[in-house]
């Protein structure tokens, strides 16, 4: 059996920028451990895996250990592929998930992602979490899938230097950390070793926790943001009623075939 794949750098615009993400296109569902083994022997963050049923396109989403709810990074990428490589007419695509109804649609060179927008409240965060990450937050706060710590200035989070063992034994996805910048409205990291990627380049999803977040914080719906990690993402974020745009480039490095 012969299986289209395809590589692609999302949030970028440029190779090896962004966060990596394979799309594998199918006809119809493979065995959930067939999907699980592609994942892992890709060892990306993400492998998107999708099928077409009449006008819209059914999306799952792989890291190396286990199926997501939701993945920001491998939609866009996933994305990209229908619209260059697939062809598709139009300017919108539309995903059933496990997280509901999603959208992408062509603005320029720019795809923007319609998610739901996440909802956060203010926690007392385990203490081996802080320590794992060796620098204390001013605000704590625990969203659907994902913990998040605000710190006070951008150098805390350039600096972080995990315990990525500890943070292994956080019961969550992953831990955004997030604080102000002056370049954009916020920057961010995301550590997430409990789905197997100590450091997530760009998570488009974390977006769906920090737009609400900073939004009211600084008293506007359209934010800039660079996630810094070492590959960096530069995303566009638009807060709606319950709902988040986050908007970035994409850009194809790999088009192949799995045999198996």
């Amino acid at each position: 059996m012969k299986i289209k794949l395809y590589q692609a750098d999302a949030f970028t615009d440029k190779i090896f920028g962004g966060n990596p993400a394979a799309v594998c296109p199918l006809e119809n569902w493979l065995a959930d451990d067939l999907m699980q083994s592609i994942a892992l022997e890709n060892n990306l963050a993400e492998t998107a895996f999708f099928i077409r049923k009449e006008n819209n396109y059914h999306i799952r989403w792989f890291t190396p250990v286990y199926e997501v709810d939701l993945c920001g990074h491998a939609t866009l990428a996933a994305a990209y592929v229908i619209f260059t490589e697939l062809k598709h007419d139009g300017n919108e695509i539309k995903f059933n998930s496990r997280s509901g109804e999603l959208s992408v649609r062509k603005n320029g060179e720019m795809l923007v992602l319609n998610f739901p927008a996440d909802k956060i409240e203010k926690i007392n965060p385990p203490a081996k979490m802080i320590t794992a990450l060796g620098a204390t937050p001013v605000e704590y706060y625990k969203g659907k899938t994902d913990y998040l710590l605000v710190y006070s200035i951008q150098e805390q989070i350039e600096r972080m230097t995990p315990d990525f063992r500890r943070l292994s034994e956080i019961d969550a996805r992953g831990i955004i950390v997030t604080a102000k910048e002056k370049e954009c409205d916020f920057v961010s990291r995301f550590f997430a070793p409990q789905a197997g990627i100590d450091e997530d380049p760009v998570t488009g999803s974390a977006h769906t926790t920090l737009t609400p977040y900073w939004a009211g914080k600084l008293g506007k719906t359209e934010l800039s943001a660079i996630q810094l990690s070492k590959r960096k993402g530069y995303l566009k974020c638009k807060l709606l009623d319950g709902r988040v745009e986050i908007a970035g480039e994409v850009k194809l490095y790999m088009k192949g075939e799995i045999e198996i």
